[in-house]
């Protein structure tokens, strides 16, 4: 009679189930998988290494551990800017690449040298084909023509300043092909207008800058048609 009752308690033993807070309790823990209270404290915390993060980001070079942080920031414009306006973003971002060249140069910092010059020849080529896309900008848009002869007026001269160190960054023929482009354009709008004995002048002299090369040099002297006529 023993046996036969011990075998029924066994039995009953069986139907005995865990509460179900115990068991989501023992399963995190096992897991690892245990929440986390986000206090006051926590997320002050959280914004103090984001904050530190995006700092030392911001001064980062190409090839350091936190430059595509400094990246992503440096890009988020672009995708909601217009079309006019991305070259000189672009061209912005390759001046930027020209500096933190000069400063791998002074530093002597060899292992950025490569990343650097890669990220200047994608800004120029990117800046280069949206630079291809905008129309004439004498009578349209005399401020962003302004601002893209600045920026490349910047380029030539931190270009030069690197390459007097000894660092060649590679050619520039992709953004020299779409400023000659643009200067093409501009010209051909000019030559049907009624100018004046010195605009005509002008023009003769933004010809012979555009079959010399001398794009921004050109576009110089574009923007002087940018204001009323005397």
């Amino acid at each position: 009679m023993i046996e036969k009752e011990l075998i029924k308690k066994i039995q009953k033993l069986k139907e005995i189930e865990p509460r179900k807070d115990w068991v989501l309790l023992t399963k995190s823990q096992i897991l690892g998988k245990e929440k986390i209270e986000l206090t006051p404290f926590f997320i002050v915390l959280i914004l103090v290494m984001i904050g530190f993060s995006l700092n030392w980001a911001r001064v980062s070079l190409p090839g350091d551990f936190l430059y595509p942080v400094k990246k992503a920031v440096e890009n988020s414009q672009i995708p909601f800017s217009s079309e006019e306006k991305r070259p000189k973003l672009h061209l912005e971002l390759a001046n930027k690449r020209l500096e933190d060249l000069n400063k791998i140069t002074q530093e002597n910092r060899v292992r950025n040298l490569a990343p650097a010059i890669s990220e200047f020849q994608a800004n120029i080529s990117e800046a280069a084909k949206n630079l291809a896309k905008v129309s004439t900008a004498t009578s349209s848009d005399s401020v962003l023509l302004r601002e893209i002869v600045s920026e490349t007026q910047k380029l030539e001269e931190n270009k030069e300043k690197i390459e007097a160190r000894g660092v060649v960054v590679g050619e520039t023929k992709e953004w020299d092909d779409a400023l000659g482009l643009l200067v093409e354009r501009e010209i051909e709008t000019l030559r049907v207008q009624s100018l004046t004995e010195d605009q005509e002048e002008i023009l003769k002299q933004i010809e012979a800058d555009f079959e010399t090369g001398n794009y921004s040099q050109a576009l110089e002297k574009i923007l002087l048609f940018s204001y009323p006529q005397e």
